[in-house]
């Protein structure tokens, strides 16, 4: 009963730790806003791809993500500073988008596998979906790992089915996003989409300054006069 008390508490932290900051629901709508020119087969694919990958590099980072950092000496303050910039680089790019192509049509051009891959992958997974915030938290995650005993393997086996928990969330709210949207109508759906890029513009913002934040203390701790 102890182990599996152990698997249940992790399986529970990792789930309550990474959904509120994944945030499925409130991601769909810009899924929707950076595919709605796709048909809707297009749609399914690429939300289930994006909920492959996010699984992907989700648990890499938890598994091995502090030693990639420690090898190559980046700091978690450094990748929020750089995914800040991509992220409020994307929502830019939204906001300045024609209005029209915002609309739920379809074009008869029709995507290959390849271009499916790639578009899920940048900027979909990252740092859309899964985006510094989410990778930070993975990797305190697995750093914070009990490297013994029992927990060895209840632990990590936990955290995987948590990642594949909140993965299947993140698919799940992406392949149904546009029944939400077509019952707003066109010009609501052009208003809510505008709206959402807003907001991945000012998460990017935020994200970028939480690093340069983390950066500037860490200066003036280490350069403040004794």
């Amino acid at each position: 009963m102890p182990y599996l008390s152990s698997f249940i508490t992790n399986f529970l932290l990792v789930i309550a730790a990474l959904i509120p900051i994944l945030n499925p629901l409130g991601q769909a709508p810009i899924f929707m806003s950076m595919t709605s020119r796709y048909s809707a087969e297009e749609r399914v694919i690429l939300a289930r791809k994006v909920g492959m990958y996010g699984f992907s590099l989700l648990l890499v980072s938890m598994f091995i993500g502090i030693y990639v950092l420690e090898f190559f000496g980046v700091s978690l303050a450094i990748v929020r500073v750089g995914g800040g910039l991509l992220v409020a680089t994307a929502g830019w790019q939204l906001m300045s988008s024609d209005p029209s192509h915002s609309v739920l049509v379809s074009t008869d051009e029709r995507l290959t596998e390849e271009q499916l891959r790639q578009r899920a992958f940048f900027p979909l997974t990252f740092p859309i979906s899964v985006g510094p915030g989410s990778l930070t938290v993975a990797i305190t995650l697995g750093a914070s790992f009990k490297r013994s005993g029992i927990d060895t393997v209840l632990i990590p086996l936990a955290s995987v089915l948590a990642v594949a928990v909140a993965s299947f969330l993140l698919y799940w709210c992406y392949r149904n996003a546009d029944r939400l949207l077509k019952l707003m109508g066109e010009t609501g759906t052009i208003i809510f989409l505008r709206l959402s890029a807003f907001i991945l513009l000012c998460l990017g913002i935020q994200i970028l300054w939480n690093g340069l934040s983390e950066l500037m203390a860490e200066f003036l701790i280490q350069n403040w006069p004794k």
